[in-house]
């Protein structure tokens, strides 16, 4: 079978492997559609953890069908579409250290192989109305806003903030429409913000035109503030989200793409009672309850564009290039 290596630090290879067999417990799945994150380009190129054991195969979020089973399994048959679980040893209730270090591409190989072999306990149905590249886009981003937003208490008619067009802004803006609530976006281009209010958003704001973004949420909030933020920029952008949200609010803190490194004064998030929440992805038990309300309310993922898996490098690339809007995927 064809698969792609992280050989050294920087260099994806496309390699010759022999095809897998599943043992007790593990089921072997053809793969046939994989949705990138920026953590993957950052794997790839020895950012994310320099000490990773190489060679591994990359790319967490993917789907594909059961071919084959080994003894014991029972929560799948051969013919089920299924997606692999972001960290395979996160099943339900609290994240532990055990979890963290389940994570597919990284701790153990990931999903951009032809043919690859999960625990039964790592794998999860997937919603029959949605396709293999749709489908793709959950394990990650989706499951991450769902636990920032609908885990977290969400209720009808209290307020979002959503940051940029990226996967888990926009799957946070559809589940916070889908649950009732106002959501206003931020973004750079004026043309993205047009898509978003299409998608659902109330109100839009262009940070670049806009600067001091925050003024203009409480300006939107009559001076209350949000009730949640959805955080993917980072320690650069949290003051501001801490000046936006509502006393008593929550911030989920999720990316770092406006910078990890930089200053950060928690004094004005204590003088509101803000609720700071780092959210890394999430259960098995909350991607099963996401794919219940994602096939319930027919939901769609926003894809940008879709690669061949040939093409596996090109599509990174043009992810690095960050004009996508929505999720990348790759098709097998």
């Amino acid at each position: 079978m064809k698969a792609f290596e992280i050989q050294e630090f920087g260099n994806l290879v496309c390699t010759e492997k022999p095809q897998p067999e599943p043992k007790f417990g593990e089921v072997l799945v053809k793969v046939k559609a994989v949705s990138l994150n920026y953590r993957d380009i950052l794997m790839i190129k020895g950012l994310y953890n320099p000490r990773l054991r190489l060679p591994v195969i990359p790319c967490s979020d993917g789907v594909g069908e059961v071919v084959s089973v080994g003894e014991g399994v029972t929560r799948v048959k051969p013919g089920d579409r299924i997606a692999g679980i972001f960290m395979q040893k996160w099943l339900s209730g609290n994240f532990t250290k055990e979890a963290a270090k389940s994570t597919l591409g990284g701790d153990l190989n990931g999903m951009l192989a032809e043919y690859v072999v999960l625990s039964e306990d790592g794998v999860v149905l997937i919603p029959p109305h949605l396709s293999d590249t749709e489908a793709a886009t959950l394990p990650c981003a989706a499951v991450t806003a769902w636990h920032a937003l609908i885990e977290a208490g969400l209720k009808p008619g209290e307020t979002v903030l959503v940051m940029g067009t990226g996967g888990v802004s926009l799957f946070a803006l559809q589940f916070a429409v889908m649950a009732g609530a106002r959501v206003i976006a931020t973004s750079s281009s004026d043309q993205k913000l047009e898509r978003v209010k299409e998608l659902g958003a109330s109100d839009v704001i262009n940070y670049k035109s806009v600067p001091k973004w925050e003024k203009e949420v409480l300006a939107l909030t009559e001076g209350v503030g949000v009730d949640y933020v959805v955080e993917v920029g980072g320690v650069n952008t949290l003051s501001q989200s801490v000046k936006a949200v509502r006393m008593g609010g929550k911030i989920s803190l999720i990316g770092v793409l406006a910078g990890a490194q930089g200053e950060f004064n928690p004094l004005p998030a204590v003088m509101k009672g803000v609720r700071i929440q780092g959210i890394f992805v999430g259960s098995r038990q909350m991607f099963e309850a996401m794919n219940r309300a994602i096939d319930v309310n027919k939901l769609r993922p926003v894809c940008d564009r879709v690669f061949p898996f040939e093409s596996a490098p090109e599509a990174l690339n043009y992810m690095e290039i960050g004009s996508h809007f929505g999720k990348i995927t790759i098709e097998f």
